[in-house]
């Protein structure tokens, strides 16, 4: 069945319950299993919108007014977003000399801050705002509250402020516990409901002790709009699930979705894997430039449901082998909320089953597709296949009326990857390959008369290879079918998109399509000759912060951000700038020789922080590795690197962090040098 979520449910008997209590309770902390803080406050994540990842300092108040009728007006408040919360930047550079409080900035909030609040409380929202626990904010435009907490705390309750971010800038090294203590015990004395917000970048382990001071914690450093970011603080935050629960939530940091530096796959499985997590869900996009599909996203109640969901668990990690990540969240009624996260860069099949997730023995269950937006029937496997970077979502319950879906049975797009590291979906001009469409009835109900098939690009010649299957799938059964696909040699380098197609016919649900669809990268091929690798087109990139930068370093979130690339102030007008971790794939086409490059962490670091900047370089040539620079700090001169390239497809440059955290560990690759034939 289609549509929103069943609602009619026949009894289920309370041993399900017991059964998943079981299971789940000796994975629960004994504050997972208090049912809220005395306060009540944040009984489920905050979900709401906050600035700062689209706009910065560049707010005034027409903006968060705007923002405040969007979300009003577009769904999102009836989705459960609630809070509109202003970042850095609203006030004026210092306090009132007279009252010693902070005011407005006056010409971005020439209305005032109450007025505002006043504002967004008319549309039946909530209001936030932010400060640092030190003596300026982060962006140092206007005073923190350190040695300020009772007279900016009474100061917010009066404007009618419900939720406060609290960084950790500027903090005069004075202890965390000590300085959120003392705010959180100044928003108590006001007698106003604040939810409040540590932002302390999981410095001191906040999830620790955080409990007892707040109603979340960031567990990770900032955010920014790319998925290596997101893919890192999603793997900083996954451990921590026994220390969330109702009122005290694990903080990863906001929203990237719409922002513009993934793509919408990536933040699909973004907006998951947050909600898996019982992440607050602050949307980080400008409401007033956001694409139907930003809002399509973020306004999935199916997968806001998970997030939201009154138990309060946050998802664990089954496993993730090989990037395959198996997430499970348990939920009030009794289902299991499902996330099939692949972290690599090839379409991959990989599952679960109802016994691993500790559901009841039944026949079948029945599986809705959170994304899908469907449900099937199980006979107890809940399996996928998995494009790159994508996540499937899935809520599982033993459901009485499983026969009332149609059995899981999904088509399957694969390729096979040309090299380790290399993805399948990069297909070079004029080279054919083998594509393979498969599906398997994992439903009770059999699977009748299913028929493959494949749409491919236009333009390409798709040469069917033979079909392997039964004209009835039992419960387990598979079928198979391939083709040769070629793009044309003439092919310009870019995306093309593929269709797989299953079609079967099942007993009470007449005739079934299911579509899979998979983009293919045709690469551009490196300048023939002696040449610079920085004007070369790569063909996939990833970076741990900001874009990657042609002949300057990695300066930050923003492209065109660095300074001349600098290792231990050895200068270089050619190269790139990355950040660890990164990956750069360049197609060869088998036509070149060696790369030469230097090595080794920018010059362009945070001089208070001496000991970040470590990491590691690596040169491979398809699947063999050729070059490797060893643990580089920044105190270390450049190093040079020789690869040898012959007869390779594929180049392939690979940074590290060294072993422990990405801060500033910015990776040069100074002067890179490519030599290739004809």
């Amino acid at each position: 069945m289609s549509g929103t979520p069943r609602t009619r449910r026949r009894f289920r008997p309370l041993v399900a319950l017991l059964g998943l209590a079981m299971i789940w309770t000796p994975f629960l902390s004994p504050a997972d299993r208090a049912e809220a803080l005395p306060d009540g406050l944040a009984l489920t994540p905050p979900m709401g919108f906050n600035n700062w990842n689209s706009t910065g300092c560049a707010i005034d108040e027409k903006m968060i007014r705007d923002t405040a009728d969007r979300i009003a007006d577009s769904g999102l408040k009836e989705a459960g977003y609630e809070y509109v919360n202003v970042d850095d930047c609203w006030a004026a550079e210092k306090r009132d000399p007279a009252t010693g409080r902070l005011t407005a900035h006056p010409e971005r909030f020439p209305s005032g801050i109450k007025a505002l609040a006043d504002y967004v409380h008319a549309r039946g929202l909530k209001f936030g705002i932010y400060t640092s626990a030190g003596t300026l904010t982060c962006a140092r435009t206007m005073p923190g509250a350190l040695d300020h907490e009772e007279t900016d705390a009474q100061t917010f309750a009066d404007w009618g402020v419900d939720y406060l971010k609290y960084d950790n800038c500027n903090n005069q090294g004075r202890p965390a516990l000590e300085r959120y203590t003392k705010m959180r015990d100044a928003l108590k004395r006001t007698g106003r409901p604040i939810v409040y917000s540590l932002c302390e970048w999981g410095e001191n382990k906040p999830w620790e002790w955080g409990a007892d001071v707040g109603h979340l914690w960031r567990t990770t450093g900032d955010i920014n709009d790319s998925w290596s970011s997101m893919l890192n603080l999603f793997k900083a935050n996954a451990p921590l699930a026994g220390h969330a629960g109702p009122g005290r939530w694990n903080d990863p940091d906001m929203l990237e979705v719409g922002n513009g530096g993934m793509t919408a796959t990536e933040y699909r499985s973004h907006f998951s894997l947050w909600s898996m997590m019982a992440a607050p869900l602050l949307i980080g996009t400008d409401l007033r430039k956001a694409s139907p599909e930003t809002f399509d996203i973020l306004g999935n109640k199916d997968v806001i449901a998970v997030d939201q969901d009154r138990l309060g668990v946050q998802a664990r990690v089954l496993r993730s082998a090989g990037g395959h990540w198996v997430l499970a969240k348990p939920l009030a009624n009794g289902d299991v909320a499902v996330a099939l996260f692949n972290e690599t860069g090839t379409t991959a099949t990989f599952g679960t089953t109802a016994k691993e997730l500790g559901l009841p023995k039944r026949t079948g269950y029945v599986l809705r597709d959170l994304w899908q937006h469907r449900d099937t029937e199980t006979a107890g496997t809940v399996s996928a296949a998995v494009p790159a970077h994508a996540t499937a979502m899935f809520r599982i319950s033993a459901d009485a009326d499983w026969w009332q879906a149609p059995p899981a049975a999904d088509a399957a797009l694969l390729t096979d990857a040309p090299a380790e590291g290399i993805p399948g979906t990069l297909t070079p001009a004029g080279r054919a390959f083998t594509a393979t469409v498969r599906t398997t009835n994992h439903g009770r109900a059999p699977v009748l008369a299913p028929r493959l098939a494949l749409a491919a690009p236009e333009g390409w010649r798709a040469k069917a290879l033979g079909q392997d299957h039964d004209p009835v799938l039992t419960t387990g059964q598979s079928a198979t079918a391939r083709w040769r696909l070629t793009p044309p040699p003439d092919t310009p380098p870019g995306t093309a998109e593929a269709t797989a197609r299953l079609t079967f016919r099942s007993p009470g649900h007449g005739r079934v399509t299911r579509e899979t669809r998979e983009v293919f990268t045709v690469p551009e091929p490196v300048p023939t000759g002696v040449s610079a690798l920085s004007d070369a087109r790569w063909a996939a990139a990833g970076n741990g912060y900001g874009p990657v930068e042609r002949d300057m370093s990695n300066g930050g979130a923003k492209a065109g951000d660095g300074r001349t690339l600098t290792v231990n102030g050895k200068t270089y007008l050619k190269g790139l700038g990355t950040h660890a971790p990164t990956e750069l794939i360049f197609y060869l086409g088998g036509r070149c020789t060696d790369l030469t490059t230097d090595v080794g962490v920018d010059d362009e670091r945070d001089p208070r922080l001496p000991g970040q900047g470590t990491l590691t370089a690596e040169i491979w040539a398809d699947g063999t590795k050729r070059a490797d620079s060893g643990l580089r700090t920044w105190q270390d001169p450049a190093v040079s690197l020789s690869a040898d390239l012959k007869g390779a497809d594929y180049l392939r440059l690979v940074g590290t962090t060294g072993g422990d955290s990405h801060m500033y560990d910015r990776l040069d690759w100074g002067g890179p040098t490519l030599r290739c034939g004809t």
